[in-house]
């Protein structure tokens, strides 16, 4: 059959409510297969009230691609384990909340006649390990497909097994996204060209979803054979209709030859034939040839740049190759923590949570297509407000380049757009849950001494968060009128409590930075400001409670109500998923006038206590802080017994071993900190000393350093640190800076089963001011 150039179909649908293979490095084969300790399935299923939402499917650290399945009843990741898989998408979100976005260029592979409705098939033998996803599909054994996918950065591989029947059908549905049980985006406009019998482009445009801007995304792919029969296909409910490719007849749309191109151009009337699916299909004899490979690449700028992508990264065919190459990329990213002792489940969790810390925001260096800049590019950012607590200061330590590339992104966003974001999902901002934590990224990596990143325009950046009044604060920046006249987010606004919170910690972000830089009448403004906590504070109640723009206090109020309430939606409620008693200890920079609010060193504790008699949530990150203040009240015996039963109760080697959305990665990387026995409190240059699960931790730092933590006792029963040593020399503070830590060395914990009088003393680490 002769290939057929420049098949074309395009609907409108406004109406819808590696580098070269070969430049790559063979695997270290004495390096640990870390690979094998990671399960991409830990956390895909509801393991809270919103299920941890992770990705099953392959991709690589950072990569933009992330081949994975797509099935019936999926939430934001595209996927759940019980209902049967509609296809393979390329591009997904981990582990987030709220609406959905991408799940772009479903590829469906599907024996017999030609269908592109009720595409649902059953899977057996399901297997993932990082880079690699590989599924038995169809719903009976005569139909069984295995379907083998593997990626790099920006391009996706499939290998197709088909059973030994004539019509193996591969069916390209180019306007998919996330299903989300009918909720979030919709396709404004799609296109497929088909080039050859083994060839085709196109494109997308979709709104709607978690942030409801615009974007579109091109493809290019390529299948390893020719098909015997190919064309294009639109379908809406019920129904649809081809147009094959030369050497086949069917109706379908009508048939032009353009001067101006060779081959056959197709169009629809999308006026007169109103259709909300299209796509293209690929027919193969699998009779004698059962495998078919299918690279496909995307890219934000043009059809064009995936094509230049895919030969970029993908050159050859050997899927082993690139199966191999991605668990490499997976091994050293992995290998930058070492971890010994424990329990085989306690390094599969450790390694599982690891992995997903490694997952997003996603590099689309050389894709930016929203201005002109030679900076790194980094987009998904989706839930900045969640994954500085834990996220970002852990690639400080482990990624510190990567953590400086998406600084130096962060700023260069706010160069071209005019507001660093608190997100930024597929080429816009937003949208914001409450403050703007960008601020306490760049605090971080200041009081870290992270460098690599322009500190003035970040400064700038982050100032303007703190002076100027948002002009669109559901995407960007804040609600400062009433914040810098009253000093609180008054109840006239949604979510003005943890709004207030988020604020005082943001000036407080600011201040630290301002003061680095030697602007000593910002610093001493905005550390002020960093006070303004005290202004929601009830003394008689002893929590955070919202007020009146006339300073009245909310009436009939509880500090463990639980907001969002039947009353009305979550966004619009005082307090951002949550109740007053888990956001009241959020004052990380202050912690010492919190403890003062509460009662001196003893109340602290009492009151500590209150919230974690059945008030605390491990399922979202507002608080996930709070079993490390007992540290400041000389009490690190009680940051071990909560941080063990947390880990213990809350992650397991399961589907549903998550306790809540893994946000990007940030309920992860919660777990991995609290497993090697440290924790960060994120915009200040300190760590606490908690309970290791694992007797030896060796983190790869900068210049070829380590630091190692040391627990030799450490066990389920010696979970109390009773003596401590860094380098060598007694250490009684449940706390290490990052300089220490940033040196490299051994942090050495003697374990005991009771709690010996180790750092009760309790010294104030530097916070930076």
């Amino acid at each position: 059959m002769r290939a057929l150039s420049g098949l074309f179909l395009g609907v409108a649908l406004a109406a819808l409510p590696l580098a070269a293979l070969a430049q790559t490095p063979a695997p270290n084969q004495t390096a640990p297969d870390l690979a094998q300790k990671a399960d991409p399935f830990v956390g895909v299923d509801g393991g809270g009230v919103a299920g941890g939402n992770t990705v099953p499917g392959a991709g690589v650290p950072f990569g933009f691609v992330s081949l994975s399945p797509d099935t019936t009843n999926a939430d934001t990741n595209g996927y759940d384990s019980k209902s049967p898989i509609m296809g393979f998408s390329y591009t997904h979100v981990s582990g987030t909340g709220g609406s959905g976005k991408y799940g772009n260029f479903r590829v469906t592979p599907a024996v017999g006649p030609l269908r592109v409705n009720h595409l649902h098939f059953g899977k057996s033998d399901e297997q993932a390990s990082p880079g690699y996803y590989s599924v038995g599909l169809g719903n009976s054994d005569a139909e069984r497909i295995k379907v083998e996918l593997t990626a790099t950065r920006r391009v996706g591989f499939q290998r197709l097994t088909y059973p030994a029947v004539a019509e193996s059908q591969l069916i390209f549905d180019v306007g998919s996204v996330v299903a989300m049980r009918g909720r979030g985006q919709r396709v404004r406009l799609a296109k497929v060209e088909l080039v050859d019998d083994h060839t085709l482009t196109g494109e997308v445009t979709v709104e709607g979803g978690w942030n409801p801007a615009p974007y579109t995304l091109y493809f290019h792919a390529v299948v390893d054979r020719p098909a015997k029969a190919f064309g294009a296909w639109k379908a809406g409910q019920g129904w649809f209709e081809t147009t094959p490719g030369p050497g086949r007849s069917e109706g379908g749309a009508q048939v032009k030859s353009p001067a101006n191109r060779q081959g056959l151009m197709i169009e629809y009337d999308t006026e007169r034939e109103f259709s909300n699916r299209l796509g293209a299909y690929l027919t193969f004899d699998t009779t004698t040839d059962r495998q078919v490979r299918m690279k496909l690449a995307v890219s934000f700028i043009s059809a064009d740049k995936a094509r230049a992508s895919l030969a970029e990264e993908m050159p050859g065919w050997d899927f082993d190759a690139y199966r191999h190459a991605a668990r490499a990329q997976w091994n050293d990213a992995l290998a930058k923590i070492r971890v010994e002792g424990g329990s085989d489940e306690q390094q599969r969790i450790f390694y599982s949570a690891l992995y997903r810390a490694h997952t997003m925001p996603h590099d689309l260096s050389g894709e930016n297509v929203w201005w002109k800049s030679d900076e790194p590019h980094y987009e998904d950012f989706y839930t900045l407000w969640d994954t500085f607590r834990t996220l970002h200061p852990l690639l400080t330590v482990i990624q510190p380049q990567r953590q400086r590339d998406m600084l130096r992104s962060l700023v260069d966003t706010y160069k071209h757009t005019g507001w660093m974001p608190d997100s930024r999902i597929a080429g816009a901002n937003g949208m914001t849950q409450g403050g703007s934590n960008g601020d306490i990224l760049v605090a971080d990596a200041v009081v870290k001494r992270l460098g690599g990143f322009d500190q003035a325009l970040a400064y700038e950046a982050i100032r303007k968060n703190g002076e100027v009044d948002s002009d669109q604060p559901f995407l960007q920046g804040r609600v400062l009128k009433d914040y810098l006249k009253l000093g609180y987010v008054p109840f006239t606004e949604t979510r003005s409590a943890s709004r207030t919170l988020e604020y005082a910690y943001d000036d407080y972000a600011i201040g630290v930075v301002a003061k680095a830089l030697g602007k000593s009448e910002d610093a001493r403004r905005y550390l002020a400001r960093s006070a303004n906590w005290k202004h929601l504070w009830d003394d008689a109640l002893g929590c955070i409670r919202p007020r009146s723009p006339n300073g009245e206090w909310v009436e009939n109020y509880s500090c463990t109500y639980e907001y969002p309430d039947r009353s009305g939606p979550w966004w619009d409620a005082p307090f951002y998923e949550g109740n007053s008693l888990q956001y009241s200890t959020y004052v990380p920079q202050d912690v010492a006038g919190l403890m003062a609010k509460t009662g001196g060193r003893g109340g602290f504790v009492t009151w500590l206590d209150r919230l974690f008699d059945g008030h605390y949530s491990q399922g979202n990150e507002p608080d996930i802080l709070a079993p490390y203040l007992y540290i400041h009240a000389g009490r690190p015996d009680r940051t071990a017994e909560i941080a063990r039963q947390l880990m213990a109760k809350h992650y397991r080697l399961a589907r549903t071993g998550l306790p809540g959305n893994d946000d990007a990665g940030a309920m992860s990387s919660w777990y991995v900190w609290n497993a090697i026995g440290l924790y960060p409190n994120a915009g200040q240059p300190y760590y606490y000393i908690a309970s290791p699960v694992f007797t030896r931790s060796t983190l790869a730092l900068e210049g070829g350093k380590t630091f190692t933590i040391q627990a030799l006792a450490a066990s389920e029963t010696n979970r109390y640190v009773t003596a401590a040593k860094l380098n060598g020399k007694p250490l009684d503070r449940a706390w290490i800076t990052h300089a220490e830590l940033a040196q490299g060395g051994v942090l050495d914990l003697t374990m005991g089963p009771a709690p010996a009088g180790w750092a009760t003393t309790f010294v104030s680490p530097p916070d930076g001011r």
